[in-house]
């Protein structure tokens, strides 16, 4: 049976599985495009890449949206991998996803970028061209959202997009357990992040976490207080943010 409950101003959906948990989020983020689409000539999206998001995506691809009106950005990039590496977002993204859709436009950072601050500026300046209507995240298991690590996130970051050239221990060590390297000395020690207000900034934020993996960090998130130790705690502070747990990544919850 389908759960909703209230964390400040969070609302969170919980379903009995991750079929239904894509199925559902992807109905309601499909409402929200359409909205947009209703509004404005174009929608502009931010998407995570993540296993933890393909329930959506792959349902979301068989919703009545107009992809001709979206232009598709993404929220992280390693430095220094190329985007045909296994383990690029660039790559996951791309060949899981955009590749499907007619997009008018997909903007994707370059991670091997010789001048990795010039490349923070040049997608930096694609948002302030193109503002975000609606913001899709994940939550990692150390809490961050995109690159945002603990106590490195920054609420109030003037930055659009920047560095973090020292992934903490645990955000590196979810890429082994994720199987997207074979052991922590091969996961790059840095990355092109989207900083927390840019990811916040969106009038609709949709944050997508399943799985028994990700229930410590959801307990944190929503029972833990606001603050840079667990950044994705923000999100319980937009003002139309939904997320969308299945009953593994809520089962530490005390309600």
């Amino acid at each position: 049976m389908h759960e909703e409950f209230w964390v400040d101003l969070l609302r969170v959906h919980c379903y009995p599985s991750r079929d239904e948990l894509g199925a559902s989020c992807a109905k309601f983020a499909a409402e929200q495009i359409r909205a947009i689409l209703a509004e404005k000539e174009e929608a502009n999206l931010i998407f995570a890449s993540s296993p933890s998001q393909m329930d959506v995506l792959n349902a979301l691809r068989r919703e009545d949206v107009d992809w001709s009106r979206v232009n598709a950005f993404h929220m992280d990039e390693y430095i220094g991998i190329a985007p045909d590496h296994k383990a690029s977002f660039v790559g996951y993204l791309r060949d899981n996803f955009f590749q499907y859709l007619p997009l008018k436009n997909t903007f994707y950072m370059n991670g091997l970028a010789e001048d990795i601050e010039a490349e923070c500026e040049r997608y930096s300046a694609l948002l302030r061209e193109h503002p975000i209507d609606l913001t899709f995240a994940g939550i990692g298991e150390n809490g961050h959202m995109a690159f945002n690590d603990p106590y490195l996130a920054d609420f109030f970051d003037p930055k659009l997009v920047k560095p973090n050239l020292s992934l903490d221990e645990e955000c590196r060590m979810q890429q082994v357990h994720d199987k997207w390297f074979s052991c922590e000395a091969e996961v790059p020690q840095g990355a092109i992040t989207l900083t927390m207000p840019t990811l916040l900034r969106a009038p609709v934020l949709i944050v997508i976490s399943p799985s028994e993996t990700k229930s410590a960090i959801v307990q944190k998130c929503l029972e833990g207080p606001i603050g840079l130790a667990v950044p994705a705690t923000a999100m319980r502070l937009h003002k139309n943010a939904q997320l969308f747990l299945d009953t593994a990544a809520a089962a530490l919850l005390n309600r």
